[in-house]
């Protein structure tokens, strides 16, 4: 006992110990601990949202991500001038340097997009481009969703036959329009085909597109770079050169193939095998209860493209023509991530607060990690050039002490502003 003791004391002066208490720390040291915690009912708990920090891409209102491809992310936005519900998808030129080909396949959906216009195909409303921080912003029309994550929300997997009809006939209007200014899609498949909120389908992502040449007799390409499960047999046979117009042809009937039935007509374990099978362009098609719908599935997806169904062949086709009555059966677009929202109401209204009511603040200053504020150009209309250095009306006074960052139009080569 004594030498416990010892031991004790020994400890107690010890200098590595005791030099951090203070004296003061023993005071009250007597107290019971309850009177360290104090009880709270929950109704004397109040709960308050976190705060939503409105920011701003040129005169476009961010709101949330609408979802995030290997590119970059893509975003609702609100067009805080004419009050249009838009899409904007930022790519960092660092990642796109990590991507085979990603700069060149971005450009060349740009200069596509621009030149281009029609109901069943994407718009590009203007492109804007960060200096600083490299970073491109890429405004597009709003769309609710895509065929791919719409086949997935449902246990079936598929659409039901009037609704793939009435998505099947827009694919072939926007196709044949695409064909018409000399574009090779090359990559048509569910996940690259989006809806709007009243059902319209768009053609999207032309990053592997071919434009070819005004001067070109036919429509031979030599390149590709689709997704396998969609590639006809003359590129999974590996041959050099092939028909572009009949690469779309063969790529949309497996579109059709995999919303009526749910199943793809060619599988495998792997590309290699994958591509074997296609190569073979052996295929079965389930019963779908119309003989019309699948005499056309094996029209598009002859394994000879120059007997394969063209752009007109199609639309002159008995089930292409037939009127399908509408039933009560409707896939919808499913809830975004991390949300319950049936109907995909716009995802801005929470920042509007923070933009209109929050504190003052400069427009060109920075709220988020990695994405910026920047002044809203004048009533110039669409595709003006922005305007840096004009101060906001009611900022007009008002002096900022922070760093100011310039965004202008992107543009190639130069990259000066327009």
């Amino acid at each position: 006992m004594d030498r416990m003791l010892d031991l004790d004391e020994d400890a107690f002066q010890h200098p590595t110990i005791m030099d951090d208490i203070l004296p003061e720390d023993f005071l009250n040291d007597d107290e019971p601990l309850g009177t360290l915690w104090t009880r709270l009912d929950s109704d004397q708990i109040i709960y308050q949202p976190q705060r939503r920090k409105a920011t701003m891409v040129g005169k476009y209102l961010k709101g949330e991500t609408l979802g995030e491809g290997s590119y970059g992310k893509v975003k609702e936005v609100l067009d805080s001038e004419n009050l249009c519900r838009r899409a904007v998808k930022i790519l960092k030129k660092g990642r796109l340097r990590k991507i085979p080909n990603g700069e060149q396949n971005v450009k060349r959906e740009i200069s596509l997009l621009k030149r281009l216009s029609n109901k069943n195909v994407i718009q590009l409303i203007e492109v804007l481009y960060h200096e600083e921080k490299q970073k491109m912003y890429m405004i597009m029309e709003y769309c609710s969703g895509n065929l791919q994550e719409m086949l997935e929300s449902v246990p079936e997997k598929k659409f039901p036959l009037w609704q793939a009809h009435m998505y099947f006939t827009q694919l072939i209007d926007g196709l044949e329009y695409l064909h018409s200014q000399g574009i090779v899609h090359k990559d048509i498949k569910p996940g690259n085909l989006l809806v709007t909120t009243d059902g319209t389908l768009k053609i999207t992502d032309l990053g592997v597109a071919e434009a070819l040449d005004y001067f070109q007799e036919d429509d031979i390409c030599k390149t590709s770079q689709g997704s396998p499960a969609f590639q006809p047999p003359e590129i999974a046979n590996g041959l050099d050169s092939f028909h572009g117009f009949k690469v779309d042809v063969w790529s949309s009937g497996v579109t059709l193939y995999n919303i009526i039935t749910g199943k793809y007509p060619f599988e495998g374990d792997n590309v290699y095998r994958l591509f074997e099978t296609i190569g073979k362009g052996v295929f079965t098609i389930p019963d779908t209860g119309d003989p019309s719908v699948e005499d056309l599935i094996r029209g598009m997806l002859t394994y000879d493209p120059v007997k394969r169904l063209k752009i007109q062949q199609i639309k002159h086709h008995n089930w292409y023509r037939k009127k399908i009555s509408r039933t009560t059966e409707y896939v919808m677009p499913p809830p975004l991530p991390d949300s319950d929202d049936p109907l995909r109401c716009m995802t801005v209204i929470p920042y509007l607060e923070a933009f209109h009511c929050g504190e003052e603040y400069d427009e060109e200053e920075e709220y988020e990690d990695g994405e910026f504020f920047v002044e809203q150009p004048g009533p110039s209309g669409q595709g003006a050039a922005q305007q840096p250095g004009t101060p906001s009306p009611k900022l007009k006074d008002k002096k900022s002490k922070r760093k100011k960052i310039p965004v202008r139009k992107f543009t190639f080569g130069s990259c000066k502003q327009q």
